[in-house]
């Protein structure tokens, strides 16, 4: 079994960084217009949430919608109109420490997750303001070269650590457990998501995504009509990713691939990052 391309959705007008969840549809973060945006199935334009500065990797859950700026270094919450509300309403998370360039958020019930990416660490924390910040600029083990995303689990919290080309997976006392993707030849790892099964990894300057298992092993490459990929997320069991240079989403099913057991990853060649600046998140561009 393997996930197959089935179908790719254009988004008009609309350049995705972050992808999550909106019932039948999705939100998708449109930083290069600084708004993030609420589609259907088929792509169509539902709602604006406007005058945001450059919002990144974002993250639902109960109706709350979290919104990283990486433009002003805040993240928001958003709530939409219910009954119980007249109005949408917006909340700026307090954290322990200032923000350099939010680039990504999760949130899970009471808990949330930011990545830090000019700062170089990860703030973790729950809604009675207990929050940790681990990590620091380098390439070792627990070490960050610029995360861009995360994403928190049952057990553990995930970052994609964008110009280390790799994943890394954490306790959530901010202690280092797993490494993925090193040796595989990623450029620029920025988005991670994590299934009950498996990892996603981003695979931004190869216009690939790569997917795991969550022990590490690696289990298949994706290209087909990935174009310079940021995000991706499951949803009612299709894999649906975020193409930010062809303004698409591409969606793949889980399949029989009698041929997955005779791929393997390609390999690509790629130059070292030094100091990237992403302020306008035009990574090879």
């Amino acid at each position: 079994m393997g996930w197959k391309h089935i179908q790719t959705i254009a988004l008009d007008g609309i350049n995705p960084i972050g992808l999550a969840a909106a019932g039948d549809g999705f939100w998708v973060s449109d930083g290069d217009h600084n708004r993030v945006v609420r589609i259907d199935a088929t792509g169509k334009l539902i709602k604006v949430i406007d005058s945001l500065d450059r919002p990144m990797h974002i993250a639902e859950n109960g109706g709350q919608l979290v919104i990283p700026q990486y433009g002003n270094d805040e993240v928001i919450r958003f709530r939409e109109k219910t009954t119980l509300r007249a109005n949408p309403e917006t909340i700026l998370i307090s954290l322990l420490d200032s923000l350099d360039a939010p680039a990504g958020a999760d949130i899970n019930q009471n808990e949330i997750a930011i990545a830090d990416f000019y700062n170089n660490r990860v703030h973790y924390g729950n809604e009675a303001n207990e929050w940790i910040i681990f990590g620091k600029k380098g390439g070792a083990a627990g070490e960050f070269n610029y995360p861009t995303d995360v994403q928190i689990t049952q057990d553990a919290i995930w970052v994609a650590d964008a110009y280390n080309n790799r994943l890394q997976k954490f306790s959530k006392d901010g202690q280092h457990q797993l490494t993925v993707g090193e040796g595989l030849k990623m450029n620029a790892v920025t988005g991670v998501y994590v299934s009950g099964r498996q990892v996603f990894a981003t695979d931004f300057e190869n216009d690939r995504v790569l997917v795991f298992g969550l022990d590490g092993t690696f289990e298949q490459e994706l290209k087909k009509d990935i174009s310079k990929p940021t995000d991706m997320i499951v949803k009612e069991g299709k894999l649906v990713i975020a193409n930010y240079k062809s303004s698409s989403l591409s969606t793949y099913s889980w399949s029989i691939l009698p041929e997955l057991s005779e791929e393997k990853p390609e390999v690509h060649p790629y130059d070292i990052h030094e100091e990237v600046n992403l302020k306008d998140y035009k990574v090879g561009q």
